[in-house]
């Protein structure tokens, strides 16, 4: 693996699922190969990674993958956990995330194109690309931007050792820079912070349930009152403290949700990454690939436009 540790040198952290899924949703569906398959998400992410190379110049760049978008041993701990998002069940392996019937074959073709490329993509068995991220982060001493639509890795934003959260609003021309400051003027909290608001505030969007009752404003002002999960609850033992008699009875009732979502929200930060290079390539991986790719994907502009931006 690369030497990211030198101050000088920035790194960006790609969610590429969460980028292709916009991409997808944001690039018309008339954007099409050559034999009429739709390369929306695939064009649109070429675009993507071009405007975040030219407008933020990382020295390391990784495309962060979901191996697996569904971990079973997130799943053992809250059953709910994304189940509503699962189009298959399988019994040997990680079950099928429901995805446009026009966005999976696209998959496979982004992996291709960013291995001919040379940029490094990563995704580990058994661990969503959140932990990748997570992981890298925390190996990280240099400047870290990690490029997301997911709010969950606001718990990653560390003011401290430069890590930020560019989430995107438009596109990726604008972003909403992420740091402590824009979370504790939002949220009331910094980014550990940002994992107990998210626990107890539950999402619906993940089949997290959260405790009943604790909304995002009062998960917000216990935390800062009791300051952390432990404190919480430390409170809730605490006859003096002060705590509504709903509040305590609420949180008292959630206990065997409380003690294990901590393990489901919290990022993973021991994930068993791979040697890659991630240094930002100036010259493609493989020029015969990329080229064969171009021409069976109608890739064209998108992808001449990123390898200009590579090269300088």
């Amino acid at each position: 693996m690369r030497d990211v540790t030198q101050q000088t040198r920035r790194l960006m952290l790609l969610d590429t699922a969460s980028l292709y899924f916009r991409a997808y949703f944001g690039v018309p569906e008339s954007v099409r190969a050559p034999d009429g398959t739709p390369v929306n998400a695939v064009r649109g992410l070429l675009e993507f990674i071009d405007r975040l190379v030219k407008d933020h110049h990382p020295d390391d760049l990784v495309a962060c993958m979901d191996a697996d978008w569904r971990p079973q041993w997130r799943v053992d701990l809250i059953p709910s956990y994304k189940a509503h998002r699962v189009a298959v069940e399988t019994e040997t392996g990680p079950d099928e995330e429901e995805v446009p019937d026009t966005l999976s074959p696209q998959v496979p073709v982004i992996e291709a194109v960013l291995d001919a490329l040379g940029i490094a993509r990563v995704g580990v068995e058994g661990y969503e690309a959140d932990d990748v991220i997570g992981t890298f982060t925390g190996r990280a001493t240099g400047p870290v931007d990690i490029v997301t639509g997911d709010r969950d890795l606001y718990q990653l934003v560390d003011d401290g050792r430069g890590v930020r959260v560019l989430y995107p609003l438009k596109g990726v021309g604008t972003l909403q820079l992420t740091d402590e400051a824009w979370l504790r003027e939002k949220y009331g909290v910094d980014g550990p912070g940002y994992a107990d608001l998210a626990l107890l505030r539950g999402d619906p969007s993940d089949g997290l349930p959260g405790v009943p009752g604790i909304g995002e404003k009062t998960a917000a002002k216990l935390l800062a009152e009791f300051g952390d999960l432990a404190g919480i609850m430390a409170a809730v033992d605490d006859p003096e403290a002060k705590l509504t008699p709903s509040q305590r009875k609420r949180l008292d009732e959630s206990r065997p949700y409380i003690a294990v979502a901590p393990t489901v929200v919290k990022v993973a930060g021991d994930v068993p990454l791979p040697a890659v290079d991630t240094a930002l390539p100036n010259e493609p991986r493989d020029p015969a690939a990329l080229d064969e790719l171009a021409a069976r994907w109608g890739l064209g502009g998108a992808l001449r436009r990123l390898l200009t931006t590579l090269q300088a």
